[in-house]
């Protein structure tokens, strides 16, 4: 069976798309606000571009009828972002923080989340966050057509805070990290249940 991809209208990619490329890591992305608001919302955009430097991307879709959303604003007018994973006792505040508030409302405060400062850039990170990267924004790409609009900010990674007990002889206890997965809409999946495969 061949789908047509460019046949597609925007809602009907973004399910099938969603869906067919998942579970995807999920992480919430803390800014702060030209007027001092701080702000926290998730994405499941997320990734690696590059090690060395550690380049870490996130894509940001335009707010539903077009516009902005506050991550994206706060990032242009700061020039920073923390992007921070979200592990299952995040799980019920991340997303409390995918409601679309008023630009004036603290995400922290709603969602019970606490912010922690950071130390090579001005936005805030999630305390309650296992990995936390502080990032610089490199670049931002933009695609689609308006109202569809999606941003991928491109940051360099230049500090990362990891929980106590999770870094063990310089690597990071998977089993311990307990990060959750996100496959579309409202289904997600934990990362309890892994296995090996020796390289030939």
């Amino acid at each position: 069976m061949a789908i047509h991809m460019t046949e597609m209208n925007m809602v009907v990619s973004h399910n099938f798309l969603s869906e067919a490329l998942s579970p995807r890591l999920v992480a919430v992305v803390s800014t702060i606000g030209s007027d001092g608001v701080l702000n926290v919302a998730p994405f499941a955009s997320t990734g690696i571009l590059c090690y060395k430097p550690a380049i870490l991307f996130v894509g940001i879709s335009s707010k539903k009828g077009g516009g902005k959303k506050d991550t994206l604003r706060n990032i242009e007018d700061s020039g920073d972002f923390v992007l921070n994973v979200v592990d299952e006792e995040m799980a019920e505040p991340m997303n409390i923080t995918a409601t679309d508030y008023p630009k004036e409302v603290n995400e922290f405060e709603v969602s019970g989340l606490t912010a922690a400062p950071c130390e090579k850039v001005r936005s805030p990170r999630v305390k309650e966050s296992p990995i936390s990267f502080e990032c610089r924004v490199m670049q931002i790409l933009q695609f689609g057509q308006a109202p569809h609009v999606r941003s991928v900010v491109f940051g360099e990674a230049l500090a990362v805070h990891i929980r106590e007990g999770l870094l063990i002889d310089g690597k990071i206890d998977i089993s311990k990290k307990r990060a959750i997965l996100h496959f579309g809409g409202e289904l997600y999946c934990r990362t309890r249940d892994t296995f090996e495969l020796k390289r030939l």
